[in-house]
């Protein structure tokens, strides 16, 4: 692949996809001298948009009324590319590749739905037992460049933030019930960082989490910030780069927090945290005790116990937290 190459990123979605595949990205913009423009769905542009090796950034969009299939393909083809880079795997993002004008077209290891039929050639042997970032590294070793650590190249606009002593973030919601512990087990988990560190406490999520942080302010009983619904993701980024601290459940923002360096505890239930638990060294994971079922990449729990999630207790949760805002003071 020659120098100062043209790519085009065909990254869709998730939240949290768009994160593991950064360090990747980075490596092709160092190792190539690229320029980098990247497709994702109409909701992560702003988002790709503070993805600092990015030059342009062009939305697709899923369904609705901004659906226009033919202006969507006429944007694609504006510009000619020396690889289309498929990071998504699937039959959409596959016919976006093909529609794209590139000399190489380069799928995932991890394509499924056929979306091998529009690419040149697939990067790497599929290996599902590895960390997500470690698996979109296929593609630099594929184009025989040496990988360099992985970076996460974002810039979020600075926040003001409020209350005194260690900012604390919490996100309570996933987009699988099974991933989500109880209100009642982050209220109080919440609530002993404020009363043992006088941390406050920043209720983070979308429109959907408003009612589940509202119960879990109104269970704290006072030291809380409620941001449900009020942030867009560029302003979720901007407040996660200010925190000491994020717990949350396996989900998107787990891998925004640990982009900015932001330290996570997460809580793991039906998910496997070595392939999408949070990158890198300074993230602690809390799980309940041995289970047969676990994990079982479920979104309906099949005993209909729940207990990977609902065995964790608050006290533990809340050790594990003081220990990681104990470290953090100290270095």
């Amino acid at each position: 692949m020659k120098q100062n190459s043209r790519i085009l990123v065909v990254k869709l979605s998730s939240l949290g996809d768009l994160f593991h595949a950064l360090p990747a990205v980075h490596n092709l913009k160092i190792g190539l001298g690229a320029e980098i423009d990247w497709v994702t769905q109409r909701e992560y542009v702003d988002l790709v948009g503070c993805f600092d090796d990015v030059r342009r950034v062009i939305p697709f969009d899923r369904r609705g009324p901004s659906r226009k299939p033919l202006t969507f393909i006429r944007t694609l083809r504006e510009e000619r590319y020396d690889m289309v880079l498929d990071m998504q795997g699937l039959l959409k993002s596959g016919l976006i590749t093909r529609f794209a004008r590139a000399g190489r077209r380069i799928g995932p290891s991890f394509q499924r739905e056929c979306a091998w039929l529009f690419y040149h050639a697939v990067a790497g042997k599929r290996d599902k037992e590895r960390h997500a970032v470690e698996e979109n590294f296929d593609v630099v070793r594929f184009l025989g460049l040496d990988p360099i650590s992985p970076e996460f190249p974002v810039t979020f606009p600075p926040a003001e933030i409020e209350g005194n002593g260690p900012h604390v973030a919490v996100i309570p919601s996933s987009r699988w019930v099974t991933k989500d512990w109880t209100p009642a087990g982050f209220a109080a988990a919440a609530r002993h960082l404020h009363e043992e560190r006088g941390a406050t406490i920043y209720l983070m999520g979308g429109l959907g989490d408003a009612e589940r942080c509202a119960d879990i302010e109104r269970m704290m009983g006072g030291g809380a910030v409620n941001l449900a619904g009020e942030t867009s993701l560029v302003e979720m980024g901007s407040y996660l780069a200010a925190m000491d601290l994020l717990i949350a459940n396996d989900s998107g923002p787990v891998h925004m927090a640990a982009a900015v360096d932001t330290p996570s505890l997460v809580l793991f239930g039906p998910t496997h945290p070595e392939r999408t638990g949070p990158y890198g060294a300074d993230h602690r994971i809390v799980q309940s005790g041995p289970l047969d079922c676990r994990p079982c990449f479920m979104r309906d729990c099949p005993p209909g116990h729940h207990r990977c999630m609902s065995d964790i207790s608050a006290d533990q949760v809340t050790k594990v937290a003081l220990e990681m805002l104990k470290k953090g003071r100290d270095t």
